[in-house]
Formats: C-alpha cells, sequence, structure tokens
C-alpha cells in the first residue's frame, strides 16, 4: 500500500509541473491584456514622467511579455516570489500570512460538510420510498439552488445581525491578542502556546463562514451516497450476506457503505479544488484575511506581483487535495492496490 501510495504521489507531481506552467502562462498573459496601468496604479501624486518610466522599468513591464515571463518564472524557481506593488512587501511573506487562514477555513468545511452529507445520505438511504425522504430531497434541492455568498449574507442578517449569536467580522475578536507564531496556522499555534482564549475565538468567528461553505457540499454527497447505496446493495454479494443470516445493519455498515463510499470520495475531492475558488468571496464578505481577500485586494489595485503568486497558489492547493483524495481512494478500492 506504501510503495503504490508513493509512486500515485510521484506520478500526481510530474502531472502538476505542465499543469502549473501552463496555469503560470495562461495567468501571466491575462494579466497583462486586462486594461489597467498598475504603474500609475501604484505611483503616488504627483509623480513625473521620469518617476513612471523608472518604475516600468523596475516592474519590467518595457520588456515584451515572453521576457517578462521568463524573468518571472526564473525569479520563482530561484524563490523570488516579487514585491507587491501595492503593499510595498514581499509577496511571500503576504502568502505566508494569508494562506494558513484559507487552509484552516477550507479543511473545517470539507470535514463538515462531509459529514453532514455522510449522515443525511444515510437518512436519506435509511427513509427511501418515504415522504421523508421526498423532503430531504426538496430540501438539498432548495439548498443547492443558493450560491456560497448568498449563504454567507443571510447567515450574516439572521445570525449576526437580527439575532447577534455569532460574529462575523474578521479572524478573532479585537480584545484578543494574536498567540506567538509557531506553525503559521492559528488554531495550531493557540493550542501549543496554551491560548484558550485565542482558540475560542477563532473558532467562533470560523462558524458562519464554515456553514456558508459546507452547506453546498453535503446535499451533494448526500445525494451522491444515497444513490450509491440504492445501487450497491442489489450487488450479489449483499444478497449473499442477507443469506447468511447477516444482520442489515451490520451488511449496510461493513459492506455496503465501503463500496458506496467510493464516488463519494471522488466528489469530495473535486468539490474541495472548488470549495479553495469559493473562499474568495466568502472571505470577502466575511472580511476573513486569507488568500481571497488578499486577491480581492491585488485585483482591485492591480497588483500584478500578488495575483500571479496567488493565482498559482491557487492551482497548487487543487492540485494538492486532489492527490490526497486520490491517495485516499486508493486505500479504500482494494481492486486499485491489487491493479
Amino acid at each position: 500500500m506504501g510503495r503504490i501510495a508513493l509512486e500515485l504521489l510521484l506520478r500526481r507531481i510530474i502531472l502538476a509541473i505542465p499543469i502549473l506552467i501552463c496555469v503560470s502562462a495562461l495567468i501571466f498573459i491575462l494579466l497583462r491584456l486586462v486594461p489597467a496601468d498598475p504603474v500609475a496604479m501604484s505611483l503616488p501624486p504627483g509623480s513625473s514622467q521620469a518617476d513612471y518610466e523608472a518604475m516600468k522599468q523596475a516592474l519590467g513591464l518595457d520588456r515584451s511579455i515572453p521576457e517578462q515571463y521568463w524573468i518571472w518564472i526564473s525569479s520563482l524557481l530561484r524563490g523570488d516570489f516579487g514585491t507587491s506593488v501595492f503593499f510595498r512587501r514581499p509577496v511571500i511573506d503576504l502568502v505566508a500570512t494569508a494562506l494558513p487562514a484559507t487552509v484552516e477555513l477550507v479543511v473545517f468545511s470539507l470535514v463538515v460538510g462531509t459529514l453532514l452529507g455522510i449522515g443525511g445520505g444515510m437518512l436519506m438511504f435509511a427513509w427511501r420510498g418515504t415522504v421523508g425522504e421526498q423532503i430531504l430531497d426538496l430540501g438539498t434541492t432548495a439548498i443547492m439552488a443558493v450560491p456560497e455568498f448568498l449563504w454567507a449574507i443571510l447567515l450574516i442578517l439572521f445570525l449576526g445581525v437580527a439575532v447577534p449569536l455569532l460574529p462575523f467580522i474578521g479572524r478573532l475578536d479585537p480584545s484578543v491578542s494574536l498567540p506567538p507564531s509557531v506553525t503559521g496556522f492559528l488554531l495550531l499555534d493557540s493550542i501549543m502556546t496554551g491560548r484558550p482564549d485565542v482558540l475560542g475565538s477563532a473558532l467562533t468567528h470560523m462558524v458562519l463562514p464554515v456553514i456558508a461553505l459546507s452547506i453546498g457540499l453535503a446535499p451533494l454527497i448526500m445525494r451522491v451516497l444515497r444513490s450509491s447505496l440504492i445501487e450497491t446493495i442489489m450487488e450479489d454479494y449483499i444478497t449473499q450476506a442477507r443469506l447468511r443470516g447477516i444482520s442489515e445493519r451490520q451488511i449496510i455498515l461493513h459492506h455496503a457503505l465501503k463500496n458506496a463510499a467510493l464516488p463519494t470520495i471522488s466528489l469530495i475531492g473535486v468539490q474541495g479544488g472548488f470549495m479553495f475558488g469559493g473562499t474568495v468571496l466568502v472571505e470577502m464578505i466575511f472580511a476573513y484575511p486569507g488568500l481571497g481577500n488578499l486577491m480581492v485586494d491585488a485585483v482591485r489595485n492591480h497588483d500584478l506581483p500578488v495575483v500571479q503568486v496567488v493565482g498559482l497558489v491557487y492551482c497548487v492547493l487543487v492540485l494538492a487535495i486532489n492527490a490526497i483524495v486520490d491517495v485516499i481512494y486508493l486505500a479504500a478500492n482494494p481492486k486499485l492496490r491489487m491493479a
């Protein structure tokens, strides 16, 4: 199992190289075609034409697009991610600060959405052919019809404003100070440094964004798992298990669920990649200081170095989560391990 998983990860890494090259080139070229002048936006008021030309030369925008792309890629390979035109800080510092917040948000959303989806899917399967299944089916359809950003706004209106139960701005209460950075991940740092006040504040601030992101994933998992279980219980080995006198509960939990979970695992991988993209609007709505907010600020200010790197980071995150899901799928499917 370990050797096969390692080979799978190695193949994924090799395949990721041309994907990253294509994505980086696409991002780079599209940003150069946008009708905006990053040089003019980065200069202070009252700057002269000489200042404009000097800044343009410093950013490398006086060269051709292929030359600019080669310089950028060469710098990335050397570990130089450039300097933000707007924030006047190294891009790697900005990304290193924002990335852990987004990863924590997506991981929690995936866990919550998966648990709700599995529980709901099992319930829909148990209630198949009843009014309860029809109600759940109608409910999931209604939930999926509402986009994530609208869920975020509705949650703020109802649970943040009308009934102020949960905070909805930022990542921590203003009265709570940040713990010493050990890993960069706020939740882990609060535990490692013995700061329960930080942990509690961070978790309460994550509740509404996590619900907004996970509420779209759960109905999809419910439907796929329900359909997979219905197909699985028609298999011959399930009939043979019933003939051996095994209880229906054991058949579902120990036999049918293992095979029915395989399409669900694939779905989680695909939706996990989409969820990283969904954080952009959700983070902006909740003023959550993650990659999404950083990307919005960079696009608003036409900060090309930041937009390029953040776009590439999103691509890496999607590829990474797909590789992790592939390994989990391999562990859950014995047929692949024997292939």
